[in-house]
């Protein structure tokens, strides 16, 4: 089994916590999952797992060597990415991430306006929370992320900015009796940096409302124009219903907020990347601008 393979096998078994898990994630025996960890423990020197019950923990050992191998493994995809796109970016291979709004809201449009240029680009996306798809930045798992705001150490990486307001709203029959302390708030999975900011302005209001957890945001905005409360969301998820009249914006403190949308790669950008940022900067529809400088 290769050097990758070992890797890849104890990544498997640090996200899952199980070989068999593992085993069907890679499509591989049992027996190799096991043996690929065993190996890269002799090669390190000290145990990477210990049994827990019926299945597997790692170590500290083996979690500060899986962190290692996850940025392995993202660099070499990145380096085979950015190989076969130096030698022909219309034919290389972009990774993308996105948290979830914009991957229902935002994402489409661009996507659609890139490949309608470049065609032959292949194109890998994952959508999931802020607090996924960050982590896959910085692994290297993928090249280029849309989202909020970057953490500090990926500022750098800010390639285009575009506008983006979050409002308070919530159905009609609510808004007369509206109390930020008082109507039931209708919150994103953990990890969302909606749900975070949500959080934030209610502290600041000093307010402890009901609370109901939906998860996505298509299940928030449908649970509120069903009348079960109100929530925070980006305009431009909620345009449709706003403009209906199925739902209203609300005057919470602190709203409306702008949160502009980012898009941010490494500093050192594949050349299929760097078509990508090149074609929303291109392209006024979009809605995309070179960040300010200094950012």
């Amino acid at each position: 089994m290769t050097t990758n393979a070992r890797l890849r096998a104890l990544v498997e078994l640090a996200d899952t916590g199980s070989v068999r898990a593992a085993a069907q994630r890679l499509v591989v025996t049992e027996s190799s999952v096991s043996a690929a960890v065993s190996a890269l423990a002799a090669d390190v020197g000290v145990p990477l797992v210990r049994r827990n019950g019926r299945g597997v923990l790692l170590t500290p050992a083996g979690e500060r060597y899986a962190s290692y191998a996850r940025r392995i493994l993202g660099l070499h995809d990145e380096a085979m990415a950015a190989a076969r796109g130096e030698a022909d970016p219309e034919r290389g291979l972009l990774r993308l991430a996105a948290v979830t709004t914009a991957g229902e809201h935002v994402l489409p449009a661009m996507l659609a306006s890139f490949r309608g240029r470049h065609p032959q680009v292949t194109l890998r996306l994952e959508v999931a929370h802020r607090a996924r798809v960050w982590p896959l930045l910085a692994h290297h798992d993928v090249d280029l992320v849309l989202a909020g705001r970057p953490p500090d150490e990926l500022a750098a990486g800010i390639r285009a900015v575009s506008p983006n307001t979050l409002l308070a709203v919530g159905p009609p029959s609510l808004a007369a009796g509206f109390s930020p302390a008082h109507t039931t708030w209708l919150m994103r999975e953990p990890g969302s940096g909606t749900r975070e900011t949500c959080e934030a302005l209610l502290a600041a209001a000093g307010a402890d409302p009901p609370r109901l957890v939906l998860g996505s945001p298509g299940a928030v905005i449908a649970a509120a124009e069903a009348g079960l409360g109100v929530t925070l969301a980006s305009r431009q998820a909620v345009a449709r219903q706003l403009e209906a009249g199925g739902l209203v914006e609300l005057p919470m403190p602190g709203t409306p907020l702008n949160r502009p949308w980012h898009v941010v790669s490494h500093p050192h950008a594949t050349a299929g990347t760097d078509l990508f940022v090149t074609h929303l900067l291109a392209r006024p529809e979009l809605g995309w601008s070179a960040p300010p400088p200094g950012r």
